[in-house]
């Protein structure tokens, strides 16, 4: 078969590629992003159209299939075809589009595809260079499979719930009226098609199963406090605005004079620099004298810990704080961050947002000029989340108004009858290791990425969660670290045995497991050399410094293109590489308060208290995974390197793409709600009685989230609570009667044991999970069949507990080799085997001290 590449193909990533989309709105996002990077993408949907057109809100409130924002959101770019998959029609004629496409993506949950004769084994005897993508809750197996589910109680599964909300209510979900599980799921399935796409490309032309399951990829947003438990640390639980660790109160939001901020106000050589210089200009304005200024920001946290300093102390420092906040609006606080570097982001609502000068300046949004817009139907203009990242070789394009139903039925059955008379819809690009036909391969058990080299400069996790994912599939991840810039994740819990040991941090273990360490002093000019040859030696570079850090060194994008103009190098950080925010440092939960995700979760009568920790650190990885993936297939066909900028803020607005929507098309702003669902009647988290299975983290904290997904789910929990007299109640009645029903259920639950309960309900059909912590997940059945929690060597600990990968591969799995590297572990090995330095050259380094 001839190279289909060409010209126009490579303007786009993706664009030699089909992918067929079966997803609803669980796996909608995983086809967006693929459309955003210029995949064919073609949306199978019923007769009716999928569930997602029936989901709220709707353009000007008006109930229809072509007005909801959440298909808006999610399917631009897309072609709409009408399959009734049911039909033995319909089912041959999607093997036969099956039997011409790259990747498949569906979300039925597990069997139901089999049961339509559509599932992974009959399609891949069809086509065996299908990828074939599957979203479920839970994963294809495994005894929580085919349980039912609902966003509410897959978080309470995936211990964030835990840790989110205030400590004397119910957890709450992240995301409020915008449900967060599926998407994670979904945006991380986008990555895995495509690291499954480029074995086939590059190792064996054949294709495989990717199975993503909602519950593991949900579980990153809870910062590994999941390891807590088998690490022998100290499981935290919630507490609004922050987080109870060790019967400490750690703050990360206050209240301000015109609304609230995300405040990093935390310890540890990361973080010293920052408070200290918040604290000067609290000293400075008079809140505070000079001996509480001038505390030692650096040990504090383990001063309070051991008992060195007293808690009453930091509860002082926390009062000056609120006084300190009381006089300051949201722009004077945004001003400070930008001006003092001070870790602050105002808590912005989805009106600010859609009005941020730092997504203007970036011409972020995509304004679409399309129909059915206002209430009498007529055209009008629709702002959208625009590009997630920014790509210099390969620009995202404006992917237009949302299908309607069916729109593309007859040109795409018309490429069909081309493809069945001989012509071929489009012809797949060759083989690059052999140059066959992927037709002519034969199975390989190599690792995806093994022949990828990634020299890795993240900070913190986000960055170095993406490149823990390459890690996880074969690619070679040199770290570079330093001495005296300790990585701030070394100095975060949890902590093994709660040892404050650089050493222990679990979250540090756990995002760099897989990769090597060099450590190095970058601070002196001499080890930048070491540093160019590493570049010489990479495929892909990512770097997670400020916008002027790379540059600062000398090795900005256009140093390196020149020295390097087939590398990829990618740059990630809350606001991108430009804008009047650009220089903003920090961490997720600043991007996370300024990206809209903090204003909706929380209870509708007090102040917003969530998501737990640096959310857009949890979610931002995948989008950066697939975009070096994208990355690496465009220089497979071309040769050509590139860079990309990336976002946390933008990347993540796409998970809010609906509340953004509902703003610039309906003029409404989400509240906080709770638990409470648009669809969803009665749906809560109510408190149960203590288990004996499990020792709680807090006594009289142990949840049970419940949803009752539709009138059967209803009636099935009615008769269970023996009030089978409220079962008739529609979803109407019962969302207008949802606090009476909330009181009833409540007052059922309460004396229950709540896995008992749970797996009651679970029989009659009705979802339900507990709220789970690290104890609880530790010995949740379903994440011991996934094999999640994964024991691993480690140079200092002997062996450590990680995480395996989010998602699985049928035929080349993942590998979790050891535990993230000590600091300079590898720095030998590196600099002779991979660098070729003989003892003299590296004698030399030691003296000038550069190895640091």
């Amino acid at each position: 078969m001839p190279d289909a590449s060409t010209d126009s193909e490579n303007a786009s990533m993706l664009s030699p590629f089909r992918v067929l989309d079966l997803t609803d709105e669980r796996g909608h996002l995983c086809g967006a992003i693929l459309a955003q990077m210029g995949a064919d993408v073609i949306a199978v949907e019923p007769p009716e159209g999928s569930s997602a057109r029936r989901m709220a809100p709707f353009a000007g409130d008006v109930p229809d299939p072509e007005r909801s924002l959440h298909h808006w959101a999610y399917n631009r770019g897309k072609r709409s075809v009408v399959l009734d998959l049911a039909d033995d029609d319909g089912a041959e004629t999607l093997r036969d589009l099956a039997a011409a496409a790259d990747i498949l993506i569906e979300s039925a949950g597990p069997g139901q595809m089999e049961a339509l004769g559509l599932g992974y084994g009959t399609l891949s005897e069809i086509n065996p260079e299908l990828v074939y993508v599957s979203i479920s809750p839970f994963g294809s197996d495994g005894p929580k499979a085919d349980w039912a589910v609902s966003d509410l109680t897959l978080q309470a599964s995936a211990v964030n719930m835990a840790m989110t909300g205030d400590s004397d209510r119910a957890p709450v979900r992240t995301g409020g009226l915008f449900p967060q599980a599926f998407h994670n799921a979904a945006s991380e399935a986008a990555g895995a098609a495509l690291i499954a796409l480029w074995e086939r490309q590059t190792v064996s032309g054949l294709g495989q199963h990717v199975d993503m399951s909602a519950q593991q990829s949900m579980n990153q947003a809870c910062q590994s406090y999941a390891l807590s438990t088998p690490l022998g640390a100290t499981p935290p639980t919630r507490h609004a605005g922050g987080v109870l660790v060790e019967g400490l109160h750690v703050q990360l939001m206050w209240p301000c004079k015109d609304g609230h901020a995300s405040v990093t106000f935390l310890f540890g050589p990361g973080f010293r620099a920052f408070t200290q210089s918040l604290m000067d200009w609290v000293c400075e304005e008079g809140f505070c004298d000079e001996a509480t200024r001038d505390k030692n920001w650096t040990e504090y946290a383990m001063m309070l810990l051991d008992g060195r300093e007293p808690i009453s102390e930091y509860e002082r420092l926390k009062q000056i704080l609120h006084n300190f906040f009381a006089t300051k609006t949201k722009a004077e606080l945004l001003d400070a961050a930008m001006s003092r570097r001070v870790l602050i982001t105002p808590v912005w609502t989805a009106d600010e947002v859609v009005d941020s000068h730092q997504l203007a300046a970036r011409d972020y949004w995509e304004t679409v000029t399309q129909e059915l817009v206002d209430v009498d139907g007529s055209p009008a203009e629709v702002r959208y989340p625009g590009r997630y990242a920014r790509f210099s070789a390969t620009p995202m394009q404006p992917l237009g108004p949302p299908p309607k139903l069916g729109e593309h039925t007859a040109e795409v059955l018309a490429e069909l009858d081309e493809q069945s008379e001989g012509e071929a819809i489009r012809a797949r690009p060759r083989i690059e290791a052999t140059g066959a036909d992927v037709s002519a391969q034969t199975a390989s058990t190599a690792r995806p990425l093994e022949n990828v080299k990634v020299l890795d400069f993240m900070w913190a996790m986000a960055g170095p969660a993406a490149a823990r994912v390459l890690a996880d599939y074969g690619a070679d991840i040199i770290r570079v670290e330093s001495e005296t810039r300790l990585e701030v994740a070394r100095s975060l819990q949890p902590f093994r045995d709660d040892i404050g040991d650089p050493e222990y941090s679990a979250l540090y273990n756990n995002m760099n497991a897989g990769k090597r360490g060099i450590c190095l002093d970058m601070s002196k000019p001499a080890a930048l050399d070491v540093i160019w040859d590493l570049i010489d030696w990479a495929d892909v570079i990512v770097e997670s410094f400020s916008p002027k850090g790379m540059a600062g060194f000398g090795m900005g994008w256009e140093q390196v293109r020149e020295r390097r103009p087939d590398v990829i190098m990618a740059s990630s950080c809350l606001m991108g590489q430009t804008g009047p925010l650009a220089m903003l440092a920090g961490f997720g939960t600043m991007a996370a308060a300024i990206s809209g995700f903090f204003y909706p979760v929380g209870w509708p009568d007090r102040a917003p208290c969530g998501p737990f920790g640096a959310y857009t650190d949890y979610t931002s990885p995948r989008w950066l995974v697939a975009a070096v993936m994208g990355a690496l297939e465009h220089r497979r066909r071309t040769g050509e390197g590139q860079y990309i900028d990336m976002s946390q803020a933008e990347s993540a607005l796409h998970l809010m793409a609906p509340a953004v929507l509902d703003r610039t098309v309906n003029g409404r702003v989400a509240h906080r709600v709770g638990n409470r669902d648009r669809h969803i009647a009665p749906q809560g988290v109510y408190q149960t009685a203590t288990s004996d299975q499990f020792h709680a983290v807090v006594p009289d904290d142990s949840w049970i989230a419940i949803s009752c997904v539709d009138d059967a789910q209803w009636q099935s929990l009615a008769a269970l609570m023996g009030r089978g007299d409220l079962g008739d109640l529609t979803v109407a009645e019962r969302q207008e009667r949802h606090d009476e029903l909330d009181e009833i259920i409540a007052g059922w639950v309460r004396g229950h044991d709540g896995v008992a309960l749970m797996h009651r309900l679970q029989d009659i059909g009705v979802a339900a999970h507990i709220v789970q912590n690290s104890p609880e997940y530790t010995v949740d059945p379903q994440v011991i069949h996934r094999g999640q929690q994964v024991e691993v060597p480690h140079a200092k600990q002997g062996t450590t507990i990680v995480d395996a990968s989010r998602f699985a591969l049928s035929r080349t799995p993942a590998q979790v080799t050891y535990g993230g590297p000590t600091l300079g572990e590898h720095t030998f090995d590196i600099l002779t085997e991979v660098l070729g330095y003989d003892s003299d050259r590296i004698a030399e380094l030691a003296v000038a001290e550069l190895l640091a």
